[in-house]
């Protein structure tokens, strides 16, 4: 593209949607409405960018509906996720280079979620850190809060940092735009945001930043909080602040025209070998953790009960899940070094993530896999199939001779020596 740009209504510069471009690329995804891959997209490339940078400089520029599917949720059921087109990703990324700086500025420090240089473990490692210093939690749950967001009242966080018209424009009419659902039903849409959009999650951000973030600091400066996109936790002192901080939630909500879970928002008391007090509620779930009493050794080696975090139950079955859809059973055609190549990628992804806490829960949760190699061995071999421990035996053997085959097994988790099988 060439950066000669004749005279349109609205000034963007064609290199900031060449860069939208790369991102949105990189970030890889399905195709939209329209079936549109990133592949066929760059097919055409230089003529699909320009088409896009001409028409959003001249107005004329309208968003595809939204596709709408449904993933399954780690808790059972499933939550919609709305996938733009691929220029309407590129139309949004190039939004998001643009306002993203500014909005850095004002975001809360304790807020994490979709903001560059954070993550999630910087939330888990600054919650692991107050529960040890703040007796109670308030574990927050917001009721479908990206389905709920109220236009009107975003439109106006927008407008206190961006003044470039046709950024607002753009932003009302992708919040506008209609869900196409997979039978062809056109879905209106009057709130929320979808999830799976690239403007989605600073929009998302800026809301709970008013609504919450930026309240907090006003009204309750002494109770800090981790924020994840809506997962967010306060710490509390004792049981009387939390319930009270729970109460003024709920109202500062419904001015918002958000609402609390309150089945699913809970009180917890932080128990630990130090904290003689009882409670009903001594856990709670955030980011794929659960956070408990457990045995911890510190830096003498001497065991103590502490709150830590470890990978959860419901993290560890929806693992269980992935590893039942492997079918390692049926497929005894191919190879060990097969599976190793098949696999290895999804648990080093476990294990990046799962195993920054106790990795010890993980370790011991990942010996399942070793497991159900055993048994594909079993199958595979016929000299296996009489007595399964043999299978398991010679599992132990390969990871001995080729510590570095699987990724569980540089991670330490190799098959030991016990009979896992009765």
């Amino acid at each position: 593209m060439t950066q000669n740009q004749d005279a349109k209504p609205f000034t963007i510069d064609k290199y900031t949607v060449m860069d939208a471009w790369k991102r949105v690329k990189a970030n890889k995804g399905s195709g939209g409405i329209d079936n549109v891959s990133i592949t066929d997209f760059e097919a055409n490339l230089k003529c699909n960018l320009y088409k896009l940078w001409n028409r959003m400089s001249s107005g004329s520029y309208f968003p595809d509906a939204v596709k709408l599917v449904d993933i399954p949720k780690p808790s059972g059921g499933t939550r919609p996720l709305g996938i733009p087109a691929v220029e309407d990703r590129v139309a949004q990324m190039a939004v998001v280079m643009l306002i993203e700086p500014r909005m850095e500025q004002e975001f809360h420090s304790d807020s994490y979620g979709y903001r560059p240089n954070r993550s999630a473990h910087d939330a888990l490692a600054k919650a692991r850190e107050r529960c040890w210093r703040h007796d109670w939690v308030l574990d927050m749950d917001i009721s479908k809060f990206f389905d709920t967001i109220d236009h009107d009242l975003l439109m106006k966080a927008v407008e206190r940092h961006v003044q470039e018209r046709w950024v607002l424009l753009y932003i009302k009419r992708w919040l506008k735009v209609p869900y196409a659902t997979q039978t062809g039903e056109r879905i209106e849409r009057n709130m929320g945001v979808p999830q799976g959009s690239v403007i989605g999650p600073i929009l998302a951000n800026l809301y709970l930043h008013y609504a919450f973030d930026k309240w907090m600091s006003i009204y309750y400066p002494s109770i800090p909080f981790e924020r994840y996109a809506d997962d967010t936790i306060c710490h509390c002192r004792n049981l009387e602040e939390a319930q009270r901080l729970k109460a003024s939630i709920i109202e500062r909500f419904a001015t918002c025209k958000l609402k609390l879970n309150e089945a699913k928002t809970r009180i917890v008391y932080c128990k630990d070998g130090k904290r003689k007090g009882e409670h009903t509620e001594i856990t709670f779930d955030f980011l794929g953790y659960t956070f408990q009493p457990r045995a911890l050794r510190n830096k003498n080696g001497r065991v103590f009960n502490g709150f830590s975090p470890a990978i959860s139950t419901k993290a560890k079955k929806r693992i269980h899940e992935k590893m039942r859809c492997w079918n390692l059973g049926k497929r005894v055609q191919i190879k060990l070094s097969d599976i190793a190549v098949g696999i290895n990628a999804e648990v080093r992804g476990w294990v990046n993530y799962y195993g920054k806490f106790y990795s010890s829960s993980l370790k011991s949760f990942l010996q399942e896999i070793n497991l159900k190699l055993a048994r594909w061995a079993e199958r595979k071999y016929k000299r296996f199939r009489i007595n399964p421990n043999k299978a398991y035996k010679w599992l132990v053997k390969v990871a001995s001779e080729n510590p570095r085959l699987f990724y569980h097994w540089q991670y330490g988790v190799k098959p030991n020596r016990l009979k896992p099988f009765g």
